[in-house]
């Protein structure tokens, strides 16, 4: 899909590479943009710098999705393009995290998405064409040691677009999912100072968020389903499922190599 004149909304756009994205799409000379954050204030120095539109929303709840697309549509007309990028990395651990922790993990990874398709989907399959982009994370199809319920809603992130795209694969509707590995954003500022940041760190090189919005056009031009940053998560992807037991054995080494706690 080409982004000339489409409408466009970026949830988490104001830092990293939600940011990012709304300053590359910016260049493609939208019809509107749409930057919505939590952080109201990095929201509107973003549509400031674009001259689009913020929107302050927290979108783990379904009425927070809905109220901003509405705004979204009432200023701009029918969105085109739908960017779920909002994402949190704290909690970190595993099954001990409290429910209240996997829950927040769940909503804004998982049920965010749902409830922009829900919202969404059925209007741009009676248009004939439409775009969901989520971002998902390398840890949506490898894992990330340490980060249990991020790694486990992020493979249910990919798991949703994936069903999406078969079930509306002759409805113009399209989905891709963004799995970057490292980028460096706030999302990651200070990770070295704990063993799951230092994982991240020592299974690949850093991008910088401007990188990765570059790949995210040329992405979605070309349609592709799976828009991945680093060439190295392919092959860890393809070890995951040729040799699991290797693959596991070299996760575990990775983990004990930055000090990750045994359990």
């Amino acid at each position: 899909m080409e982004l000339e004149n489409r409408t466009i909304v970026v949830t988490g756009g104001g830092s990293g590479i939600g940011r990012a994205m709304v300053e590359r799409f910016a260049k493609e000379q939208p019809r509107g943009l749409v930057v919505v954050d939590r952080d109201g204030e990095a929201a509107a120095a973003a549509a400031e710098q674009v001259g689009g539109l913020a929107i302050t929303a927290d979108l783990t709840s379904e009425a927070e999705v809905k109220r901003v697309i509405a705004e979204a549509e009432d200023r701009f007309g029918p969105i085109d393009v739908f960017v779920s990028n909002a994402g949190i990395v704290p909690p970190l651990g595993g099954f001990e995290v409290p429910d209240e922790g996997w829950l927040q993990h769940w909503n804004i990874h998982v049920m965010a998405h749902v409830w922009a398709a829900r919202a969404l989907v059925p209007a741009m399959a009676a248009r004939g064409e439409g775009y969901l982009l989520n971002t998902a994370s390398a840890a949506g199809l490898l894992m990330s040691p340490g980060a249990v319920p991020y790694t486990v809603t992020k493979h249910a992130a990919v798991a949703l677009a994936e069903s999406l795209a078969v079930l509306y694969k002759d409805s113009g509707v399209r989905f891709s999912c963004l799995c970057p590995a490292l980028v460096e954003t706030p999302l990651v500022a200070g990770v070295d100072h704990d063993a799951v940041g230092r994982a991240v760190r020592a299974a690949g090189s850093a991008l910088a968020p401007a990188t990765v919005a570059d790949i995210v056009v040329e992405g979605l031009r070309r349609e592709d389903f799976l828009i991945l940053t680093h060439p190295e998560v392919r092959d860890a992807a393809a070890l995951r499922v040729t040799d699991p037991g290797a693959y596991l054995d070299a996760m575990s080494g990775l983990w004990a190599a930055v000090g990750g706690t045994a359990v």
